[in-house]
């Protein structure tokens, strides 16, 4: 029996899906982009080309719903599967797009830079249970109007893990579908096989810039899956209550998968999102809150329902350093996400309300991942009797703490009964741990960075299609006025 955990029922879901479909054909959605406006009138919404508000139908939303995949699978840079994002199939992967890195030496935040990105892929090459890893971090080291595809430049050079990214600029989805193209082969295999998940995020209340929307209907042509990123904030852009934040997030993502489906009928849609329950106190977006992570919970009960792949930023913490807060929260966070069966969760290693990344709690974060995902395994019966052979002859034998220990049945299930976690989780004696320098986890933690990033970067790619990349970077560089590569990237390139 595998362990879940539901917050809403059927009913509370047919309600607030309602209520959602009420407020697409009756509020209707901000549409920046003319050309969707024509494109949503032309599939039976109504329009209101002065205040640019598409109002859509259900029907027209039961019809896209339809055609959405209720399945996707996402590869590796070899092409083997490495996401299967279905039912309650839980995957992690760090969370995307902070602006500060937690410093390894100084323990203060920083802005990032290229190094900083190199030193990420090696850190999460090391993280055995995130599945996918993410554009992070955003470097300063380049024009910010090109991070975007510099990111993905960089986490595609160095881990083979697929990749959960976005875009910063309208202009920023070829150059950075071509470095995919890179990896790929041919449009093909891009559409059979993707190596990337891309953000597209609404802005609360209701509202599709061209910069998100183009996201989406780039990938839905190009069938590389698209993850929505709906953002409510209870009381502050959105209401205040959970259900009122669901209705608006239902609303949100519907008219997202609306626009995609209509622009590639059957591609690949994440349901997904990072809400908040705002704190009126300190003005805060607290990604650590209990409700917060039942609104993602909640929300993402409704993306099943709905037939679609769900996703969520839990894992996160609002503490500024890797300490207790951090623990708690993201603990708290990344076992609910399983236990919800969420299937792509995004947010270990994140500080600071979603701002912050840190080595560090990367590291940590991945464990806990890892005690979620034998969770998840359940209870099982391991053949029958269960117990009672062992116990007689235990009860039979002379030493029966040595019967224990050495047993068949010991040695056929030990390993697959208990997980071993790394010895960032310490489980020594009071000895044992002084004897190693009494360090906390964070300190064990900051150790296995170092002894990460001291070795020698290389990138995980052949060199011909490290060369392909390379001349699409510079190409991008060059657009915008930049010379050339930061000299801590050019020295690991042909």
């Amino acid at each position: 029996m595998r362990p879940k955990l539901q917050l809403l029922d059927t009913e509370l879901i047919g309600d607030i899906v309602g209520e959602a479909m009420d407020v697409l054909l009756k509020i209707g959605v901000f549409i920046e982009d003319e050309e969707l406006l024509e494109l949503l009138h032309g599939a039976g919404a109504e329009v209101d080309g002065k205040r640019q508000r598409a109002f859509i139908p259900a029907e027209l939303v039961e019809k896209c719903l339809e055609t959405a995949p209720s399945s996707i699978k996402v590869c590796d840079t070899s092409g083997k599967t490495a996401l299967h994002l279905e039912g309650d199939r839980v995957h992690f992967d760090p969370g995307s797009a902070a602006l500060w890195i937690l410093d390894p030496a100084t323990r203060r935040e920083r802005k990032p830079v290229t190094g900083d990105l190199i030193n990420l892929a090696m850190v999460v090459n090391e993280c055995t249970n995130l599945a996918a890893q993410s554009t992070s971090i955003i470097p300063v080291d380049v024009p910010g109007n090109l991070s975007d595809r510099y990111r993905l430049f960089i986490a595609l050079l160095f881990s083979s893990k697929p990749v959960v990214t976005g875009t910063f600029a309208v202009d920023a989805f070829p150059t950075m579908k071509e470095m995919l193209l890179v990896i790929s082969g041919s449009e093909k295999d891009l559409r059979e096989r993707p190596t990337a998940i891309f953000d597209a995020c609404p802005s609360p209340p209701l509202i599709w810039s061209t910069l998100t929307s183009r996201t989406l209907v780039e990938c839905a042509r190009s069938g590389i899956p698209a993850e929505l990123v709906s953002m409510p904030l209870t009381g502050a852009i959105s209401p205040v209550t959970l259900t009122g934040a669901l209705v608006q997030h239902t609303a949100e993502n519907l008219s997202g998968v609306v626009i995609h489906q209509l622009s590639g009928p059957g591609s690949p849609i994440i349901y997904g999102g990072s809400p908040a329950a705002f704190d009126m106190r300190k003005g805060t977006t607290p990604m650590g809150a209990i409700e917060t992570m039942m609104i993602d919970m909640s929300y993402s009960q409704i993306g099943k329902h709905l037939g679609l792949p769900t996703h969520a930023y839990m894992g996160l913490s609002d503490s500024k350093t890797v300490d207790t807060q951090a623990g708690f929260e993201s603990g708290n966070g990344i076992i609910l996400a399983a236990l919800a069966g969420i299937n792509m969760v995004s947010g270990p290693g994140m500080l600071d309300f979603e701002s912050c990344q840190s080595f560090e709690k990367l590291l940590i974060d991945d464990q806990v991942c890892g005690m979620a995902l034998r969770l998840l395994e359940g209870v099982v019966q391991r053949g029958k009797p269960m117990g009672f052979d062992v116990l007689k002859g235990a009860i039979e034998s002379d030493r029966p703490g040595e019967y224990f220990l050495t047993s068949p049945d010991t040695l056929r299930w030990f390993k697959e009964e208990l997980s071993f976690p790394d010895p960032l989780v310490d489980r020594s004696d009071y000895g044992g741990w002084l004897e190693d320098g009494a360090l906390d986890a964070a300190e064990r933690a900051s150790a296995r960075v170092e002894q990460i990033i001291a070795k020698k970067p290389q990138p995980v790619l052949d060199e011909d299609k490290v060369r392909s990349l390379t001349d699409i970077m510079n190409q991008a560089l060059k657009s915008a006025g930049m010379d050339s590569l930061p000299e801590e990237i050019k020295r690991f390139l042909p």
